[in-house]
């Protein structure tokens, strides 16, 4: 699983979450236990990229 440095601007809700899990640890527990039932990985990206496009983030038009 891939994650986002803690200093790339996050695009909603599911790349919070990431950062959080990646800080803690919590993303190594998830693929270790997914590894451990048999699946290919624990499907976190999916998640991540579902709760963005429900829960983005409003971001501002920049101009030079």
């Amino acid at each position: 699983m891939k994650n986002k440095t803690n200093n790339e601007e996050s695009k909603g809700l599911g790349d919070t979450i990431a950062k959080i899990t990646h800080a803690t640890g919590l993303d190594v527990v998830a693929e270790k236990v997914a590894h451990a039932m048999g699946k290919e990985d624990c499907g976190c990206n999916r998640r991540r990229e579902k709760l963005n496009e429900l829960f983005p983030y409003k971001t501002e038009d920049k101009k030079d």
